[in-house]
């Protein structure tokens, strides 16, 4: 079946305009850049916030990472060939089919678009709309482009967005220690890597300027 359908979309793609091909085989490639745009947005957007949120933030391209190295170990497992070089009478790729021994299942490029998709969508609430949609479209654009069976990017988004949920829940809480540490840290470029964090209140700190002012010069020292 999954065969079937692979030749379904290629042959779709082999008749679609040609700046239609164009646009996947540029988007295969520039979804990864613009998911690494919305990873460096979402740690800027952190650093005024908790540690938590910022915990969240600079897991999430790490996640990602992680969600491809999974996925690299079950492809030099899985020798499964490439379908533009295994399905007969397939209309020609758009790209180059990858060399002999790049094997096929999962596909990488998939993993590391769900990957990406979870942990922003983790660290950026209300993000999913985007991100979602955008690992979907790189998922399919692999097959378009001739170079991945439908199953290998339905496994490949599935374990990439697995492995991602995975690390980022095993590691926020020594992520988010870290942060605190940064924050209070006398290191320049570490308050600056960490964030301010959210700002205190004036009412809070007057407060507490105030009780200092009042208390006894004995329990001062």
């Amino acid at each position: 079946m999954s065969q079937d359908l692979y030749l379904d979309i290629t042959d779709l793609a082999h008749d679609s305009p040609g700046w239609l091909r164009l646009l996947a085989e540029l988007w295969t490639e520039a979804g990864l850049l613009l998911f690494g745009v919305l990873f460096v947005a979402g740690w800027w957007r952190a650093r005024p916030a908790d540690s938590r949120a910022m915990a969240l933030a600079v897991l999430a391209p790490l996640g990602t990472a992680f969600g491809y190295v999974v996925s690299e170990l079950l492809k030099s497992v899985v020798d499964e060939e490439r379908p533009c070089r295994a399905v007969a009478g397939a209309a020609a790729s758009i790209v180059q089919c990858p060399p002999y021994g790049d094997w096929s299942f999962p596909s990488n490029h998939s993993a590391i678009a769900g990957a990406a998709a979870v942990a922003l969508a983790l660290a950026w609430r209300g993000i999913a709309w985007l991100t979602v949609p955008m690992a979907l479209l790189m998922a399919f654009s692999r097959v378009f482009v001739g170079v991945h069976y439908p199953h290998d990017v339905a496994a490949g988004l599935v374990l990439g967005a697995l492995a991602t949920v995975l690390f980022v829940t095993l590691l926020t809480g020594p992520a988010r220690a870290l942060t605190d540490t940064m924050r209070m840290s006398r290191s320049a470029a570490a308050t600056w890597l960490a964030g301010a964090g959210p700002a205190v209140p004036t009412t809070v700190t007057d407060r507490a300027v105030s009780r200092r002012r009042r208390e006894p010069m004995h329990r001062r020292s």
